[in-house]
């Protein structure tokens, strides 16, 4: 074998050990701050508790702000999964009107006339649905309900709003057609009025007339926590325009084939529309064609002012805390200068210096930090009462890196200036 390559491996094989020396020296290092920093810690545990304070506090406004945010985007998502996102909704108010109301309020209502323009003329749409309702009283026998949502619509309702069948069947067209006094109740409405009996062919009285029961609606749970989706009849269209009058106009739900041809088929319903109500060709549209995507622009544009918000105001309390730290990591640094000299004296490197104080101020506020989670998650159980919460992992690792952090950026100065002392300067320190 050559000399040359002989050399080379062997300075190779210094270079190894020489960093598998360094890397167990630096794990060493580490071993012994860590000890010295709970030693430090619970020979002064009152200091010590009273300095988490600011961090507890600070981790517990950040993670109840995480677990709210968090909660209210599962919430919004599972709630605008029942309005379908290759559903279409031709109303008179577009969802985000702003402050143009004044000039959707004049506009003419939409009627039967329009719903059954675009049955007939939509090729692109799988199911049509005209909805009108309001809300009502139901009675069965000696019980009652009072605001339940009365829905009037014909049998594609299941399909357009995303709806199911429990038991029993849905309307029939010939049921809408004649207008039959027949109804389909909701997941609540059964639960409430028929616990102990099946519903399927009861009458119930829905403001003061009768109709019999043909089938339950799958359970849907809550729109964001605001109110049931749960809590509702569904009767013929022409018995609510009957029972409620027909002062406010409809809403048209349009199921389109493919999620693919929503655009094509939002344009389709727009030239529909247009001819059927008359709009001139200079005129904008006197109607609105909503959509899932306008309510999720419109929450994730609230959602992150809302979150930029909680965040400052638990950043503020996070910095205070962060001071609070960083003072009595001064304190402790000057206490113990006499100890840093000695430690000096007898051959201890700044960065071991540095990193001993570095993990105690990390040490204190990750203890804080997990006390925080601790707190947080009761709280969240009793706010997920008035509001939709969640904590999943991620929540709780950000919560404890942000502690790590604050520890690490807070004690940064005080270990700096521990590090920076003169041994001879620290050992005749009084």
């Amino acid at each position: 074998m050559p000399v040359r390559s002989l050399h080379s491996k062997k300075n190779q094989l210094q270079e190894n050990n020489q960093y598998l020396g360094e890397s167990m020296y630096f794990l060493e290092e580490f071993r012994e701050g860590l000890a010295i920093s709970f030693r430090a810690i619970l020979a002064n545990r009152m200091r010590a508790v009273l300095t988490t304070l600011g961090i507890i506090i600070g981790i517990v406004s950040v993670t109840l702000m995480g677990t709210a945010i968090e909660g209210l985007n599962r919430a919004f998502n599972n709630s605008i999964s029942s309005i379908g996102a290759d559903v279409l909704y031709v109303q008179k108010w577009p969802w985000m009107h702003g402050e143009d109301w004044w000039k959707y309020r004049n506009r003419k209502e939409i009627w039967m006339k329009e719903a059954k323009a675009v049955e007939k003329n939509a090729t692109l749409a799988s199911a049509v649905s005209p909805n009108f309702g309001d809300l009502g009283t139901i009675k069965y026998r000696d019980m009652s309900s009072q605001n339940v949502f009365i829905i009037g619509s014909n049998e594609n309702y299941p399909v357009t709003a995303g709806a199911s069948i429990l038991t029993g069947r849905f309307l029939t067209s010939a049921e809408v057609d004649g207008g039959r006094p027949v109804c389909v109740i909701g997941y609540d409405i059964s639960e409430n009025f028929f616990s102990r009996e099946d519903p399927i062919g009861k009458t119930i009285r829905i403001n003061g007339n009768g109709y019999r029961v043909v089938g339950v609606l799958d359970k849907q749970g809550s729109f964001l926590g605001l109110f049931s989706l749960d809590n509702r009849v569904v009767i013929p269209i022409s018995e609510t325009l009957r029972m409620f009058g027909t002062r406010h106009g409809i809403q048209i739900s349009v199921k389109v084939k493919d999620v693919s041809l929503l655009d094509d088929a939002k344009e389709e319903l727009r030239g529909i529309m247009r001819k059927v109500r008359k709009v001139p060709p200079s005129k904008e549209d006197d109607f609105a064609i909503n959509q899932q995507e306008m309510l999720k622009a419109t929450f994730d544009q609230i959602g992150a002012v809302i979150a930029g918000i909680g965040l400052f105001i638990t950043g503020l309390s996070l910095f205070v805390g962060g001071i609070g730290i960083m003072n009595i990591m001064y304190v402790s640094v000057t206490e113990r200068t006499k100890e840093i000299g000695i430690r000096k004296a007898i051959g201890a490197k700044r960065r071991t210096i540095m990193l001993q104080f570095l993990m105690e101020s990390a040490t204190i506020c990750l203890i804080g930090g997990f006390i925080g989670v601790a707190i947080a998650f009761p709280l969240s159980l009793i706010i997920d009462q008035i509001l939709p919460t969640a904590m999943p992992v991620s929540v709780v690792i950000v919560a404890l890196v942000i502690s790590l952090l604050v520890g690490v950026v807070s004690g940064f100065l005080p270990a700096y200036r521990a590090a920076k002392m003169n041994p001879v300067d620290a050992l005749r320190y009084e």
